[in-house]
Order: C-alpha cells, then sequence, then structure tokens
C-alpha cells in the first residue's frame, strides 16, 4: 500500500490538518490520519524554517572572520543545513518522507511556504518522488477536506519556490558582503558596532531617513487667505479666493487694487449642484489592513500581522499574507449566504443588500494565488476574542460588509461669486443616503464640514464683506508605521525616472506583503529606528549609515525593485536563477570597488569623533583622548596610536560602575566602594585610585 505524507509547516497548522481527517492520533513529532481518500497518511511538520542556508565559516573556516580580504564571499554553489537546535524534529521527517511514495506540500500557501517545504524535502533527498499541493484560503475543516480532495499538481509551484530561494541567496549575498564591507570601513573610520545592510532594509531605512531630513530642514511660513462673506436675501454663505498671499499686507494690497471693500456688490456667476457617489473602500490586503490598524489603533505593522494570523488559525479569517483587495464568485456566494449572520453579530442592518457582484471588489481575474482578506463562514463568540483580537475582526468585517450596502450620496453644490471680476468659490454638500458610511459613523473627519447654502440662482446679486484667515505651511508628516508600509508599497509613485516609475508601479514598490513588516522589525532590531508617539525617528547610528550610502546604489529604492521585477520574472518562467544571482555578483563586486572611495568622500570621521564624544567617560591621564567603553574593559580611543592606557570593569570580585571610572579620570579616586572580596574569600570595603596611572586600594577611609 501506497504511503501519503502530508508536509505542513508548523505543529498548530498540523493539527488543524488532522482534525479535517476522519481518524487521527498525535505521535511524537507527527499524526496518523486516515480517511476514505487517504487510508495510510501521515502529517508531519517543521517548526518554520527547518533548513538554512550554510554560514560562511561553514563553506571555508577563513570566512568565519570578518576580514576585507576575504570579500566577497562567494560560494560556487548554494547549500542549505538543518537549522540550528531543530535535528530532532528533521530527522522524524525525513524518516516519514523516506518512506513517502507521494508527499503533499501544505505549508502555507505562499512563495516562503512553498520553498520551506522544498528545501526540506531537497535535503532529505526526495524531490524525486511524487508531489502534491494542497491550496486553501482558510483553515475551516470543510475547506481543508475540499483542498484535500482537490489537490493541485506540485510542478504548478516549482517557479514559486525558485523566486523564494533565489531572493534568500540573494538576501544572503548582499547582508553578508554588504554588512562586512560597510561595517570594516566604518570601524577602519573609528565607528564602534555592526551596520547591518539588508536588501530591501537598507533602502527602506533611506526612505525614511529621506522624510526626517526634510521635516528637520522644513521652515514653516506663514500665508494669508481672502474670504467673503456673502448676503443674499434668501440667506448668508462664504466663499473663498484661490489665490494664495505671503503677507497680510499683500493681501490688502490686492483688495485694494480689486476695489474690494466692504457692501461691494457682486454676481453669482454660476451655481452647479451634482450627484456624486462614493463606494465602499476595497477589501483588505494585508498592507491595507496593517496601514488602517496602525492609524486606528496604533498597532505596529507586524503587531497587525501577528494577530490576524492567530484570526486566520482559529479560522476566522481567511489567508492573512496576500497582496489582493479582490475576491472571486465563490467567495462572494459565500459572504452573500452568511451575510445575516454577519450582521446579526455586531447588530447591524442593510435595509437593501447589493447583491450582485460588482467588479471593484468580485474579479477573479486579479486574484492571482489568494484573495482579499475577508471573514470565514465560522463565527466567533466575540466575547472570547482578547480586546486586540476583536479589534481586528470587526475591522475586517466591517470593510467585508460595507461592499454589501448601497455607496454614500451626496449632492454638492459649487457655486462662483464674482467681485469686481474676482473670483470666489463656495462648496456645500447634502447627505442623501448614508449607505456604507453609516459603519463609520463614529470615525473622526478631519475635513471641515461644509456649509448649508441658500437657495440661490446664476446671476443673483449679493452684497459682500471680507474677512481674512492666517495659516501656516504644514511639517510634512513622520512616518508611522503604517503609513511607511503604504510609502514602501507605494515608492515608484515619487520615482523621478519615468523608467523606474515603472518598474516600482509594476512590482507594487519594495518588499512583499509579507515581508515588509519584517523589515521594519529588523531596522528595531538593529537600533537604525525608534518609535516616539507612534512616528518613526531615525537613530545617530542610522543617520551615520545613510550619509555614508547616500550616493550608493544600495540606498536606491529602484534598485530593490528592479530586482524584484526579474524575481516575478522566475515565477513567471521567464528568467533563471543563474542570471539573477549573477547580477547580484557583479552589484557586489561593484559596491566593493567604489566603497572606499565613498568612504573618502564622506564625513565619517566627524561622526566617529561625535560618536566618541558621546560616548566618552573621561580623559585619559597619559595621552588625553577619551576613555570608552570597550565591551570587556575601559580603554584609551588612542588605543591605535600606541596609548595602551585601560581599566577592568571588575576588580577584586565588584564590578566597576561608570561613575567609578568617572571619578578614578577626573579626580584620581573613587567614593569608599563596598563589597570587594579578597583571594580568601573575605569582604572588604575601599576607595580605588590612580597610582602612576595603575589602579589600586586606597585603604585611607575603609571604616
Amino acid at each position: 500500500m501506497s504511503k501519503t505524507v502530508i508536509l505542513a509547516e508548523k505543529p498548530s497548522q498540523a493539527s488543524t490538518y488532522g482534525d479535517a481527517f476522519d481518524h487521527s492520533e498525535r505521535k511524537d513529532g507527527y499524526f496518523v490520519v486516515s480517511d476514505k481518500e487517504f487510508p495510510d497518511a501521515v502529517i508531519t511538520y517543521g517548526f518554520g524554517h527547518l533548513v538554512s542556508l550554510f554560514s560562511p565559516e561553514d563553506y571555508n573556516e577563513k570566512w568565519k572572520k570578518w576580514d576585507l580580504n576575504t570579500l566577497p564571499l562567494l560560494p560556487t554553489e548554494y547549500r542549505f543545513k538543518v537549522s540550528d537546535g531543530k535535528q530532532k524534529q528533521y530527522t522524524i521527517v525525513k524518516k516519514h518522507l523516506d518512506e513517502a511514495d507521494t508527499i503533499i506540500i501544505a505549508t502555507d500557501g505562499d512563495r516562503e511556504g512553498e520553498a520551506i517545504a522544498r528545501l526540506i524535502i531537497n535535503l532529505s533527498g526526495n524531490n524525486h518522488k511524487q508531489l502534491k499541493r494542497l491550496w486553501i484560503n482558510s483553515l475551516e475543516k470543510e475547506e481543508i477536506k475540499n483542498g484535500f480532495r482537490h489537490l493541485r499538481n506540485g510542478e504548478e509551484f516549482y517557479s514559486s519556490y525558485k523566486e523564494a530561494e533565489t531572493r534568500q541567496i540573494a538576501d544572503w549575498l548582499v547582508g553578508m558582503n554588504l554588512s562586512r564591507l560597510y561595517t570594516l570601513y566604518m570601524q577602519k573610520s573609528g565607528m564602534k558596532g555592526v551596520f547591518s545592510i539588508g536588501r530591501v532594509q537598507t533602502p527602506t531605512l533611506y526612505l525614511i531617513y529621506q522624510r526626517n531630513k526634510e521635516i528637520a530642514a522644513f521652515v514653516s511660513k506663514p500665508f494669508f487667505e481672502l474670504y467673503g462673506r456673502f448676503s443674499h436675501e434668501k440667506g448668508i454663505y462664504q466663499g473663498k479666493y484661490a489665490g494664495r498671499f505671503d503677507s497680510e499686507h499683500d493681501l490688502e494690497a490686492f483688495k485694494e487694487r480689486h476695489e474690494l471693500n466692504d457692501h461691494a456688490p457682486g454676481k453669482i456667476k454660476s451655481v452647479k449642484t451634482e450627484e456624486k457617489k462614493q463606494f465602499a473602500p476595497k477589501l483588505f490586503s494585508l498592507s491595507d489592513l496593517q496601514a488602517t490598524a496602525n492609524k486606528r489603533f496604533n498597532y505596529g505593522a507586524s503587531e497587525t500581522l501577528k494577530i490576524v494570523q492567530g484570526l486566520y488559525e482559529k479560522k476566522l479569517v481567511s489567508y492573512p499574507r496576500t497582496d489582493t483587495n479582490y475576491i472571486g464568485s465563490p467567495e462572494f456566494d459565500y459572504l452573500k449566504n452568511a451575510l445575516p449572520s454577519y450582521l446579526n453579530l455586531v447588530n447591524e442592518t442593510i435595509a437593501e443588500p447589493q447583491l450582485k457582484e460588482n467588479k471593484r471588489y468580485v474579479n477573479g481575474a486579479n486574484v492571482q494565488e489568494h484573495y482579499a482578506i475577508i471573514p470565514t463562514r465560522t463565527l466567533p463568540n466575540l466575547a472570547a476574542l482578547s480586546q486586540k483580537e476583536r479589534n481586528i475582526y470587526v475591522l475586517i468585517l466591517y470593510r467585508t460588509l460595507s461592499i454589501f450596502e448601497k455607496p454614500y450620496v451626496y449632492d454638492e453644490t459649487t457655486i462662483e461669486t464674482t467681485v469686481n471680476a474676482v473670483l470666489f468659490k463656495t462648496t456645500g454638500k447634502v447627505e442623501k443616503a448614508m449607505g456604507w458610511r453609516k459603519f463609520y459613523k463614529n470615525e473622526k473627519n478631519t475635513k471641515e464640514e461644509n456649509q448649508t447654502l441658500p437657495s440661490v440662482r446664476e446671476g443673483d446679486s449679493v452684497v459682500s464683506h471680507f474677512y481674512a484667515k492666517e495659516g501656516k505651511t504644514q511639517t510634512p508628516k513622520y512616518y508611522t508605521e503604517g503609513t511607511l508600509i503604504t510609502a514602501m508599497k507605494n515608492v515608484g509613485r515619487d520615482a523621478e525616472d519615468e523608467e523606474n516609475k515603472a518598474i516600482l508601479r509594476e512590482t507594487e514598490g519594495i518588499g512583499t506583503e509579507a515581508t515588509r513588516a519584517n523589515v521594519i522589525e529588523t531596522l528595531k532590531k538593529q537600533d537604525y529606528i525608534t518609535l516616539q508617539k507612534n512616528n518613526i525617528l531615525v537613530t545617530p547610528k542610522g543617520e551615520t549609515l545613510c550619509e555614508v550610502i547616500q550616493n550608493d546604489e544600495i540606498a536606491n529604492a529602484s534598485m530593490t525593485a528592479k530586482w524584484e521585477k526579474y524575481l516575478k520574472k522566475i515565477r513567471n518562467q521567464e528568467g533563471t536563477q543563474e542570471a539573477f544571482l549573477s547580477s547580484i555578483t557583479n552589484f557586489i563586486n561593484h559596491l566593493i570597488q567604489k566603497v572606499p572611495g565613498t568612504f573618502e568622500n564622506s564625513a565619517i570621521k566627524k561622526h566617529a569623533e561625535k560618536s566618541e564624544a558621546d560616548t566618552a567617560i573621561g580623559a585619559c591621564p597619559l595621552c588625553h583622548k577619551s576613555v570608552i567603553d570597550k565591551g570587556k574593559f575601559f580603554g584609551c580611543a588612542g588605543y591605535r596610536e600606541g596609548c595602551k592606557f585601560t581599566l577592568p570593569k571588575k576588580w577584586s570580585g565588584k564590578t566597576l560602575t561608570k561613575k567609578n571610572v568617572k571619578d578614578l579620570l577626573s579626580k584620581q579616586e573613587t567614593s569608599l566602594i563596598k563589597g570587594f572580596k579578597s583571594k580568601k574569600g573575605a569582604t572588604f570595603n575601599a576607595k580605588l585610585k590612580l597610582a602612576n596611572n595603575k589602579l589600586a586600594f586606597d585603604f585611607s577611609d575603609s571604616q
């Protein structure tokens, strides 16, 4: 009898699959399952990435040390190994794959999930076996059963795996080579620490840096606007002149030039009333959900992904890592059938549900891998969800309910009034049908409310009164995690070069739906950015790197987008891994040649001096340079020039504080320190002092 092995991504996913079979028995690292279609099957699983790329030292022991002479690190072939700490589970998985006749890939249905499974299968030596693919959009029992009944051919997804593997190798090449390259030159210039470089993280950091610089350089300027208050026999309304004035004096001169005096007669040039319709917003892609959740609840991008992933695993929402805003006809049908239950869940009603497909939301041609994030048929007990889960679920639910409501409809009236040939424009609106907006009636509206207008006609006369309003040009806003996710997706809109703009538009900017949140988290972990009241600020470390790389291609979002475009070609079987990695290799070699000049022409030494001054504890008694924290000890910054002055961090069992060291450097002695230990283990108190620039005890005040 043939044996089928189902390979899941993680234990919870495997357990959920097991529940969809007639019989399921949990074992150590796998499940034994069976039903009519699968009389003899095993579900086993990884812990995410069970397999990872070799480290540099796995290829060559000399590559372990960070040394400019070893660059570039270019393996002749890219090899994979079992990830650290995961050997036990890999052994279990390999045993079952070795025994399998058919392997069903049931990891997450995206490029990364495909790569996770295939790399395990490859390393285990089982890539010659028959491969099938489970392709589902929710973890509901019926969806899983249906997915196993309609397995897809594994060959359909091979190119997605090659794209993901190529991306992984490219990121390894860029990260390993360029992080070492820039870090070593930073250190040669006097900077401390490691400077991580990444194919997506670095242009993203530079994007934030540019915005922060723009804000720092911005000088707010006052301006003045001219308004008219017009009296008509049917009522009073306000109008605004389109131009702006730099000063009140300029505004008054304009009024005088055009004889805009109070009580000046005016004429109504035109009155237009137009009915306008505003359709509900599109359904959520992951990045749209992350942006909205950040704006509404201040949730970070990773936090939102974690919450929605949890809701997916609870079978309450569809697959979250999606880049589309559309659903297909089958999804619309089940939403339509479940509509009364959804409405009842949140105590809402829709008087006339729109039950015909609308291509704004339902368009199978725009669903490439997974459809938009929508509720599943499974209804939650809202009270049983955490507050954050409830917030995200309700956000998704209301966005979905909105597509069944009528459009928001209003009449917009525009009045053009002239006084001595100067045109004033007035806009007002009358709401006719709230439609989908009734679901969002409690949302804050930052826009000014439109005024209610009197009933006037073209040619009517009015009497004028004029007044000025002062405003100030607004500082650009800092990125939040939500607006940064959107900026990464839409970065091409700001590209000056038309070819780059087209590439960025085609690739939807930099990063992918699944990786953008992780890029932001990496920038935080590397101490390149920090959050302050939801605003993203670049740290001094991040600023230093950006000022060095600003003229290097690694800072350019267009370069990353061109790579993404070619990776997409690999998925579409129009490009090859070999060609792409060759271009990455050429890029790395180019920067190895260019970067020395980059540092010569940068202000890096000034940054190093400032960094040293910021971290200085005191002046060296030998050469008067700064004494700084060197990790395991305190030492002179003049070490390269020959100064060997150091102070230990621990002395006779007692850890010295920075205050102790400051006192030694400034006063030649500390205050009384308690808790030293002798070689025999006795505890004693003493001061420390510098005697001939060496550390010594002072027992003169040890009582």
